[in-house]
């Protein structure tokens, strides 16, 4: 049997009838200061709202009748955008932030490692460690527990486990997620920052602008290692090619 096919219309947003769009008749109208004008003709409720220069707005077509106020309209829009971009601005994303490493990453490399983890769970952040394994090294997997256990150390104080060092195919994963108490410090840093917004707006001054995510440095160095250790895996595959051809 054939899936049917995705029609986009089925899942826009439900259509805010306004004015002459409104099909019911009649409609329950509430006045612009909130008062109840009662049960009225769809005609003579829109000819209210045109004396006030101001539109019927349908705002609860569920109703029995529907429900319908007079309002600005555009300006009930732009009020309902701003909440929403309010909304998201005080929500708290958890991004999860992937960290590789190889049995062969240097002390000094686990150890940037490391701090860069702790940064990320600073931040809000869940991360994922991924040890990847080449060749002859997937024999050997206690020296990835020893290094995943040895990070897990730490930064054991900000997190909760999600999952413990596992093997997946040819790599070893662990997850870990920021402790409840750093997301409250997270948000309250958020709240922080936008209160000192709303305040520079309110007083005439430009907002300060918002700044470079503290992660974002330890991102870069961190695909610079990665970069590096393709480097190493190519030298690798070009020194295992060459044994094999000694065998032969």
């Amino acid at each position: 049997m054939s899936r049917p096919s995705f029609d986009p219309r089925r899942h826009r947003e439900p259509e805010i009838r306004i004015n002459m769009r409104i099909r019911a008749d009649p409609v329950r109208v509430i006045a612009a200061d909130g008062g109840m004008l009662g049960v009225l003709s769809t005609r003579e409720a829109y000819r209210i709202a045109q004396e006030q220069h101001l539109d019927l707005v349908e705002v609860n077509p569920k109703a029995e009748p529907p429900v319908c106020k007079i309002m600005d309209f555009g300006k009930y829009k732009y009020e309902e955008k701003k909440k929403a971009r309010e909304a998201k601005r005080k929500q708290t994303f958890v991004d999860i932030k992937e960290i590789k490493l190889r049995p062969k990453t240097d002390d000094h490399d686990l150890a940037f490692k490391a701090r860069a983890a702790r940064r990320f769970v600073e931040t809000g952040n869940k991360v994922k460690f991924v040890v990847r394994f080449r060749g002859r090294e997937i024999a050997h997997p206690d020296r990835a527990q020893v290094q995943l256990e040895w990070l897990l150390s730490q930064f054991e104080d900000l997190v909760n486990i999600d999952s413990r060092p596992m093997m997946e195919g040819r790599t070893m994963t662990m997850m870990v997620s920021p402790k409840p108490a750093v997301m409250q410090k997270v948000a309250q840093q958020k709240a922080a920052l936008e209160a000192a917004r709303k305040k520079a707006i309110a007083e005439g001054r430009q907002p300060p602008p918002e700044e470079k995510a503290p992660e974002e440095d330890f991102e870069k160095a961190l695909d610079d290692l990665e970069d590096e250790d393709d480097d190493d895996d190519d030298d690798d595959a070009d020194a295992d090619d060459g044994a094999e051809e000694v065998k032969v």
